[in-house]
């Protein structure tokens, strides 16, 4: 077939929608959006389908445009070619609205206007059209000599709103605080704005602002003044702060920590299609992306994987004896059951995860005998209330797990206590799972 080259028409960085609709699509797939997951993720998924599937060669080559890459493969006997652009998430939602790209790759979830600008064509809040491919922490970064080991969500705010303007304020060295951040089009920075700086606080003018992850973090990794915020994947040389939300403890994003988003920081990444209606191609990429082997190449990219593992779970001084009791032939999924905005429904992740509890027992030859579901709430006006939400969730998850042929799974409410956010803050509101410990 022939090939076009691409002509990006940009105002003020901005793609033109009303022309990107007559370009002439010159790729078989175009994926657009996220540079936290076009600059390494999305092409590794890539290559991966494509190697899987052709069973031949994959080569990458550039487009002459920074952070742009063309993946090629002979399928068919025709070559196949992808497009992978990774210029932010606000301009893979523009390319998927003017019918240039296939997939959009988005470190953020859909924003309300943008689901109402596509809803004649598709609802992308729905399963067909929302994919998880991966969970990320959003990781705080300071030089390796910084001794400042932990902040709080609302110290961080203070310092990257400029009210908090020298490392002395937080037990540091006496000098002055350089900020770096990522620029306006990424959905790192939309995710940061929403978590830290929320309506509270804006960000310093002074902070130097960066399209990529990587070149922020090699530039914290070498400022001793310096302090950023990146993807997980991007943390390179620099050195990672615990992080705490309100009353909870501090933590800092491991697997467990960031695959269950009880890391205050924790954020989803995305992979959106415009409903059912799309190309071969685009499906199966999101279903390789989705199941077993995509995601054992989501943790070589460096980002936390959704396939299940069990780990024991370090317990802090403020666990409770009777939650050590439960638990103490017990490990720990790296799975939460999470619920929608009303929340009295499984959210589109969590309905895919029953799937991949269901295939982790039939791997590991266990059965749903060896499975028990903590539920949790957040804060509620008294005890007894938050006990029976708790305990109404994790019924609502054993229920759900019937459906995918996990039959009677022991189930309990643990009330509103062991909280991972600040008090009413809905990441409390989740359902553990928690896998009876091989015996020796």
């Amino acid at each position: 077939m022939p090939r076009f080259k691409r002509k990006i028409v940009t105002v003020s960085g901005l793609l033109l929608p009303a022309i990107l609709a007559f370009q002439t699509q010159a790729y078989e797939l175009e994926i657009h959006g996220s540079n936290t997951v076009g600059a390494t993720l999305a092409p590794m998924l890539v290559r991966g389908y494509l190697e899987e599937h052709s069973g031949n060669r994959v080569t990458s080559i550039g487009t002459g445009v920074e952070n742009e890459q063309v993946l090629q493969a002979r399928m068919n006997n025709n070559t196949t070619e992808v497009l992978v652009a990774a210029h932010g998430s606000s301009t893979g939602f523009r390319a998927l609205a003017a019918g240039q790209a296939d997939i959009w790759a988005s470190s953020r979830p859909v924003k309300s206007e943008e689901a109402q600008q596509l809803q004649a064509r598709a609802d992308l809040t729905a399963l067909e059209s929302e994919h998880v491919i991966a969970i990320d922490g959003l990781a705080i970064l300071v030089h390796p000599s910084n001794p400042v080991s932990q902040m709080s969500i609302d110290t961080l705010g203070r310092v990257f709103s400029g009210q908090i303007r020298r490392w002395s304020e937080l037990g540091g060295p006496d000098r002055p605080i350089h900020l770096y951040a990522r620029d306006q089009r990424s959905g790192t920075w939309d995710t940061f704005k929403t978590l830290v700086l929320g309506k509270q606080f804006k960000l310093d003018e002074k902070a130097k602002r960066y399209e990529s992850n990587d070149q922020l973090s090699d530039d914290v990794s070498q400022d001793p003044s310096g302090v950023g915020f990146s993807g997980l994947a991007s943390v390179r040389d620099s050195k990672l702060l615990a992080i705490s939300e309100g009353n909870a403890p501090a933590l800092r994003p491991n697997q467990l920590t960031v695959a269950s988003e009880d890391y205050p920081l924790s954020r989803r990444l995305f992979m959106y299609t415009a409903g059912r209606e799309i190309p071969p191609l685009a499906a199966g990429l999101i279903e390789f992306s989705l199941g077993q082997k995509g995601q054992a190449l989501v943790a070589e990219s460096g980002f936390i994987s959704q396939n299940p593992i069990a780990v024991k779970p370090g317990f802090d001084d403020a666990t409770p004896e009777s939650f050590r009791r439960l638990t103490s032939n017990y490990q720990r999924l790296t799975v939460n059951f999470r619920f929608s905005e009303g929340r009295t429904k499984l959210d589109n992740k969590a309905r895919r995860d029953l799937q991949r509890v269901q295939q982790y027992l039939v791997q590991q030859g266990r059965s749903a005998d060896d499975l028990l579901l903590i539920g949790f709430a957040d804060t509620q006006s008294n005890e007894l209330r938050a006990q029976m939400i708790s305990e109404l969730r994790a019924l609502s998850v054993r229920k759900a797990l019937q459906e995918v042929d996990v039959e009677d799974v022991a189930y309990t409410g643990y009330g509103q206590y062991m909280p991972v956010g600040g008090s009413g803050s809905p990441r409390n509101g989740r359902v553990e799972v928690w896998i009876k410990s091989r015996q020796p």
